[in-house]
């Protein structure tokens, strides 16, 4: 099975830089996507709104990102522990 993800969004939202309990840097994210894909044979606009995670060295990085910049996130989606919505983890990142 694959869980993998790749999303061009812009950063709407940064949520304060926090730490895990095991001291690894993590900061929350929430992350807006628009296109035009097909489907059915039609074109369709898509709007998303998506809540993500980073952890470490990526945290960092994206912690020093402006809000409104838009970027390719790879990473993978997880239901956070008590929580039913999904979020994408980003463990990578670069310029769109």
């Amino acid at each position: 099975m694959v869980n993998q993800t790749r999303l061009t969004a812009c950063i709407a939202e940064v949520g304060a830089a926090r730490h895990t309990p095991a001291g690894v840097p993590a900061l929350d994210l929430r992350l807006e996507h628009e296109s035009s894909v097909e489907e059915a044979g039609q074109q369709r606009q898509v709007k998303a709104v998506l809540k993500a995670i980073a952890l470490g060295a990526v945290a960092e990085r994206l912690g020093r990102q402006a809000v409104g910049s838009r970027w390719c996130f790879t990473g993978f989606l997880a239901s956070p522990r008590h929580g039913r919505h999904v979020a994408l983890h980003i463990q990578d990142f670069q310029q769109d």
